[in-house]
């Protein structure tokens, strides 16, 4: 077991279990009432995947009540793919052979761990496996692992993406769960579409230089061609939209995550996120599939950048935003689809693990960026937004609770084989921690996860 994505950090747990009356340092905000639920790969003992997104997903939860940490369990999902089943059949994909590894989200309702080649599968509020989710029959593909669910109208948008015809159908959901719309999107390609993003009138894709790979065997057919066109996909939302998608050119290069997107007062399409050149994607890569010539960390060489798309013009402007190797973007989802002014992401260290993991905190306002280092032997996790009780719902730029809440992140710590659930001040990374919960166990280096408030559950 020498694959990276098995070791130190990514070193997956051997079992489920459950403890309770977690111990906390400092002082829990009674708003804080909820669960934090992450997801990540952790294969069985004695499995070795042959690539890190190959891993059997397990999600971890940690219930938080009026001030008190009830309870942390950490649950596999039992899908097909868990027992052995292979997600490949003479009758083609078993889309409910899945890792579902990579998020967990709620929606009308529902718990989903999410993995995008699959179904997605239901769990239960202590995360039982309920089973795998079709949408009552209206999802007969797979889902992508970063659904957008609009805050102003509750309406979740996501799609599903193949390496084969149809390439690309976007999807919408009602609030309360029901798929009451979706549409093939034209011209799309085979190229690799794991995220997208979402405007207050438009949905917004990108095709970067990742395409199917039939000669990858690691199980995840993609690779970087430098013949495959770099591309942002604009189309407006609503019925019979797609067909007016319009496709505009970009450089080279792959954005696997994308922090938010909205339209500025131009009526220009902005979208943020970090992006990676074809070095780092395939030391990337390479530390993914436990090959030679790879970074230390999981994300080689991933920075912020801009795209800033001109409708009437018909050009996009590019430009890199920051010089840090960060990934992982996240904001107050209040202004999910609309101009916001903070944004949140996890730091790494050098391509040759040189120097330790931080969380930051950009203010595109005054461009400015505070960052919140850890000591060596320790990672946070993607850190989840939670508004403070009595913070106004995004209205935009310039509104001045943005970062009225707090940051939830679980912290990896191989110094003392511990995790802790670090709770921060949004509005200030340097000051300690509001509160500290300890973990019964270190936690494995997660992917994304959600909070979910007992207001939705």
């Amino acid at each position: 077991m020498n694959e990276p994505y098995l070791t130190g950090h990514y070193a997956p747990v051997a079992d489920e279990i459950t403890a309770t009356g977690l111990t906390v340092e400092g002082t829990l905000p009674p708003e804080l009432t909820g669960r934090l639920l992450r997801n990540s790969h952790n294969p069985k003992p004695g499995i070795t995947p042959t690539h890190w997104f190959k891993g059997s997903g397990m999600v971890h939860g940690i219930r938080l009540r009026e001030g008190r940490a009830e309870w942390y369990r950490n649950r596999w999902v039992h899908t097909p793919a868990l027992d052995g089943a292979p997600y490949m059949t003479e009758k083609g994909p078993d889309l409910t052979a899945s890792t579902a590894g990579t998020h967990v989200i709620e929606h009308g309702g529902r718990l989903l761990a999410l993995s995008e080649a699959a179904l997605p599968f239901e769990l239960t509020a202590d995360l039982e496996t309920v089973g795998a989710y079709d949408f009552d029959g209206k999802l007969t593909s797979a889902m992508t692992a970063h659904p957008k669910e609009d805050p102003v109208t509750g309406e979740l948008h996501f799609f599903s993406s193949s390496p084969f015809p149809p390439f690309l159908i976007h999807h919408v959901a009602s609030a309360d769960g029901r798929v009451r719309e979706s549409q093939e999107v034209p011209g799309a390609s085979a190229a690799l579409k794991h995220d997208f993003a979402l405007t207050e009138h438009c949905v917004v894709f990108l095709e970067g230089s990742v395409t199917f790979d039939p000669a990858e065997h690691s199980g995840i057919p993609y690779g970087w061609s430098e013949d495959q066109v770099s591309r942002i996909g604009v189309m407006s939302r609503g019925a019979g939209a797609a067909r007016e998608i319009r496709w505009f050119e970009i450089g080279q290069g792959y954005g696997m995550h994308f922090a938010n997107a909205y339209e500025d007062s131009y009526g220009r399409i902005v979208v943020e996120g970090p992006s990676v050149g074809r070095e780092g994607w395939q030391r990337s890569w390479n530390w993914w599939v436990g090959a030679p010539d790879r970074g230390a960390e999981p994300n080689s060489g991933s920075r912020g950048r801009r795209w800033t798309v001109d409708l009437a013009l018909g050009s996009v402007k590019e430009e890199q935003t920051d010089d840090l190797t960060v990934e992982f973007p996240t904001i107050n989802e209040e202004f999910l689809g609309r101009e916001h002014r903070y944004q949140y992401a996890l730091s790494f260290p050098d391509d040759l693990g040189i120097g330790n993991h931080a969380l930051v905190k950009y203010d595109r306002t005054t461009g400015g960026r505070q960052l919140r280092p850890f000591g060596t032997g320790q990672l946070p996790s993607e850190a989840v937004f939670v508004p403070a009780a009595g913070a106004g719902a995004g209205a935009g730029a310039g509104s001045t609770d943005e970062d009225a809440g707090y940051l939830l992140t679980v912290v990896s710590d191989l110094n003392a084989n511990a995790s802790k659930l670090l709770v921060l001040d949004a509005t200030d990374l340097a000051v300690p921690p509001v509160a500290t919960i300890h973990l019964p166990r270190r936690v494995p280096a997660m992917i994304h996860g959600s909070w979910i408030p007992d207001t939705t559950a």
